[in-house]
């Protein structure tokens, strides 16, 4: 393969037409990170940064042949993996995907929106846990996630979270990073589960309600780095800090009036008298 000094990643998600999370927050959170963003688009939503108020998935067969596509001309050094939707979405992306086995993938098991809205039909975490699961270099759920995926109540402690992360690599993904975000206090460590090794994160919790799209910021931020060729616990180390940057300039934006996004771009814009 030849070298390059940009490298190509491409989500696989659904589109927020509001632009703080899914598709439109994948590839600003590629881009800041200096890598070249592709998508395929899933499933389409009516939302704001208010809440969700409608969801249509598109054809599985489509979105498989919207990922052959793009692998037939472009090379591709890292994939992310959000909203799946369905079980028929699920299976096609894992069928379009096992052949290119080697490249890594990052899946970020997007259930539930910010406002509590579905994001996953029911029926599907069966085929995203037995198809999906297996696949990934890099599973990146929240605690509600990582709680539906192994059919356990919400971890409520650090030391649930981390059996739960040993736990959720069982089931077939290389590593596991479980979110602490929604841990009571004022902290918001993150866990690592790695080569049999578990390592964490820390940090302050951010007082701010623009906290939309920060899984998706943050699962896409550590696909670009993994496609850099980072090994897992520096990537995660990266993108989390890179993160915690851009929920604390989120301020500088102004967006809607429910949970606004992220700034992903604080490392390269200028805003005239703020700091």
């Amino acid at each position: 393969m030849p070298s390059s000094p940009i490298r190509n990643v491409l989500t696989i998600a659904g589109s927020d037409p509001s632009g703080g999370a899914g598709i439109q927050a994948d590839l600003k959170a590629f881009s800041a990170r200096g890598c070249y963003g592709m998508a395929v688009i899933t499933a389409l939503t009516a939302q704001n940064t208010r809440g969700v108020s409608a969801v249509m998935p598109l054809d599985p067969g489509f979105v498989a042949e919207q990922i052959r596509m793009v692998f037939a001309d472009i090379r591709v050094d890292a994939v992310k993996i959000g909203m799946i939707a369905n079980s028929g979405i699920a299976r096609a992306v894992a069928d379009m995907l096992r052949p290119h086995r080697g490249i890594p993938i990052v899946l970020d098991p997007v259930m539930i929106a910010k406002g509590g809205a579905a994001l996953l039909d029911p029926e599907a975490i069966d085929a995203l846990t037995n198809e999906l699961l297996p696949l990934a270099t890099l599973l990146t759920p929240n605690l509600p996630e990582a709680a539906a995926l192994l059919g356990d109540p919400e971890a409520c402690d650090r030391r649930i979270v981390e059996s739960q992360a040993i736990r959720l690599t069982g089931l077939g993904p290389e590593a596991a990073l479980v979110k602490g975000g929604h841990l009571p206090g004022q902290e918001s460590p993150d866990v690592l589960v790695a080569g049999g090794t578990v390592t964490w994160f820390e940090a302050n919790r951010i007082p701010t309600r623009n906290t939309h799209g920060t899984g998706c910021s943050l699962s896409s931020a550590l696909a670009a780095e993994l496609a850099k060729g980072l090994e897992t616990p520096e990537a995660v180390r990266l993108a989390k800090a890179w993160l915690g940057d851009a929920v604390r300039t989120s301020g500088q934006l102004s967006v809607g009036s429910g949970h606004g996004p992220v700034h992903h771009f604080h490392a390269l814009w200028e805003v005239s008298g703020q700091s």
